[in-house]
């Protein structure tokens, strides 16, 4: 009777690419995070704030 043999080429090049998958989706995970995280954050009545942005009490005024 033959073994299945776990160690198969197939085997390798399979787990190589969840890997590199699960990579991918860790960095893409991380970049919306991010992204998002930057885009709350801002406040724009500080230095940071955009020139051209302006308080929302002065424009119902």
């Amino acid at each position: 009777m033959a073994r299945i043999r776990a160690d198969h080429q197939l085997h390798h090049r399979r787990l190589s690419r969840n890997i590199g998958l699960g990579v991918m989706l860790i960095l893409f995970v991380g970049l919306v995070y991010g992204l998002t995280i930057a885009k709350v954050g801002t406040d724009p009545n500080d230095d940071l704030g955009a020139p051209w942005a302006s308080p929302q009490e002065e424009r119902t005024q």
